[in-house]
């Protein structure tokens, strides 16, 4: 049987979380449904001890960093298309199938699920800073932000190779325009946003350093900046509180003041406090 999808999940320091990726991509899948490649980068934990339990194919190299492990992971696989999973992450098989029938439209290069939030475990102002942010990009997210994303041949061919740089899933993002991606309602995937004030911080510099470098390379963001009138317009319409949006206000200001002193990395750092 020919997959119906080759599956790359870049890998670094998870084995607590990797476990959990794989059981619930091959819950209700087929036999050799799926081709399922994980890359244990940098790792100096078990990870790929864990993912080789699961009986899929494993590649470990010494060099950390996402853009290189998916290039690795991508280099092996065996069909198209091609999912790109974060391995803290949660994907079912259905939901691969979702993608890969999204993907048979005319015109659809590149695809994604709808994300579902897990905040269990967060704090009351990062519940309302993630309520408020969620709420202002949900309309332009797309293949950004949500820790997958399927490509079929052709646009694998638009988006790679993929460089060294720090948002991988922004790179792709911008690879195509809103007619060529597809949100699929029928696909879901279970993120775990960050817990602790401190960690979306450091997530959202992540963020706008990864932006900036994306704009340096000559992929700005066709949507633009968010406006502080969207905010007010969630605000009239209920969708969030006044005093989440008091609380995402007060975040913003020290994200963006962080984002100023920091200097652009490609280096892969992780957010523990959702794992």
């Amino acid at each position: 049987m020919k997959p119906v999808a080759s599956v790359v999940i870049p890998a670094h320091n998870e084995a607590a979380v990797i476990g959990r990726c794989l059981d619930t991509l091959f819950a209700g899948a087929a036999p050799d449904e799926l081709d399922v490649v994980v890359v244990a980068n940098g790792c100096t934990d078990d990870t790929a001890v864990a993912a080789k339990r699961a009986g899929v194919r494993v590649l470990e190299t010494p060099i950390g960093g996402k853009p290189h492990a998916i290039r690795l992971g991508d280099e092996a696989c065996l069909t198209f298309p091609r999912v790109y999973l974060d391995a803290d992450v949660e994907l079912s098989a259905a939901s691969v199938r979702a993608l890969v029938a999204a993907l048979e439209k005319p015109g659809v290069l590149a695809a994604a699920p709808v994300p579902e939030w897990d905040l269990r475990g967060a704090g009351r102002v990062a519940r309302r800073v993630h309520r408020v942010h969620d709420a202002l990009v949900a309309p332009s997210r797309a293949l950004a932000g949500v820790g997958v994303y399927m490509l079929g041949e052709r646009g694998h061919a638009q988006a790679f190779p993929l460089p060294d740089l720090i948002s991988d899933d922004g790179w792709v993002h911008r690879s195509f325009t809103a007619e060529e991606r597809a949100v699929v309602p029928g696909a879901r995937s279970v993120v775990r946003p960050a817990r602790t004030v401190r960690a979306h911080l450091r997530r959202r510099v992540r963020v706008r350093l990864g932006n900036r470098e994306l704009a340096a390379l000559g992929k700005p963001a066709a949507e633009g900046r968010l406006r502080l009138g969207s905010l007010a317009a969630l605000i009239r319409r209920r969708t969030v509180s006044p005093l989440d949006a008091a609380c995402y206000l007060g975040v913003l200001a020290a994200d963006r003041l962080l984002a100023r002193t920091k200097r652009g990395s490609a280096s892969w750092s992780r957010d523990v406090s959702s794992r």
